[in-house]
């Protein structure tokens, strides 16, 4: 069994030092690696990537994260980035990394994503060059995370997890207005998760959305957003598959903590 931390939104400032970092030493009791969904500065300097650095430098567990809107505020994301790998966080974006837990091989594929509603209720690649901008964007995002995912299938990574800030189903949004859903994630990146199967998506960015959804195909979904968890982490197990291939075989994921 893998055991899975995970949290978004943290929303760090420059007077947060210190907050999360007495809850992260704890990790190596109830974890085996932490995942950031996004959203771990206020407004993406890097002087406060700098504060999530400090936080998270030299943790007896791999940490790795995607960025989140937040993070892309101040339009200095790859200085952000850099930053957060200096201080040994994988961060992903439409990427893959591996990681070895008791002899097992935990498969990661990472990216932002980005908003464009839900079946029924998404937009769509037509008209002004604005809108199919917006939709294309989207879809690479989720290309990414179906190409990450598959060169990690290819690999022979049997548990995999899909990071997303952006969420890949509505069923997690519950509590936002409906009015906003098409900003709070796309069903693409479902589509993408469906197409080669996974153990499990984490997101965040729906501060007032709940925490348990699932896609059509199966595949747990956790909104890990700290608003909607109310602490440090939550703690997923993943028991893994013995037929990793189809998306309606992916595990459960067990909440404790």
């Amino acid at each position: 069994m893998i055991r899975v931390a995970a949290v978004g939104d943290i929303h760090m400032g420059l007077d947060s030092q210190g907050v999360l970092r007495p809850a992260f030493e704890t990790l190596p009791d109830c974890a085996d690696l932490l995942l950031l969904a996004g959203d771990l500065t206020r407004h993406g300097t890097p002087e406060e990537a700098r504060v999530v650095a400090k936080e998270v430098t030299d943790l007896p567990v791999p940490v790795i994260a995607v960025l989140g809107n937040h993070d892309h505020h101040d339009e200095r994301p790859d200085e952000v980035t850099a930053i957060l790998r200096d201080a040994g966080v994988r961060v992903l974006e439409g990427e893959g990394t591996v990681v070895e837990v008791d002899g097992a091989r935990l498969g990661v594929a990472g990216t932002k994503g980005f908003g464009g509603g839900f079946v029924g209720r998404c937009g769509s690649e037509f008209g002004e060059r604005m809108m199919k901008d917006f939709i294309r964007y989207t879809r690479r995002r989720a290309d990414s995370l179906r190409a990450s995912l598959t060169d990690l299938a290819e690999q022979g990574c049997e548990t995999r997890v899909a990071l997303t800030h952006f969420a890949p189903v509505p069923d997690t949004l519950a509590g936002e207005p409906l009015e906003i859903y098409p900003f709070l994630g796309s069903y693409l990146l479902a589509e993408a998760v469906d197409a080669v199967g996974a153990d499990l998506a984490v997101h965040g960015h729906a501060h007032a959305g709940t925490e348990h959804g699932m896609t059509s195909g199966g595949v747990p979904v956790r909104n890990v957003a700290q608003p909607v968890i109310r602490k440090a982490f939550n703690v997923y197990h993943l028991r893994g598959r013995e037929h990793p291939e189809p998306a309606t075989a992916a595990a459960s994921a067990d909440r404790s903590g």
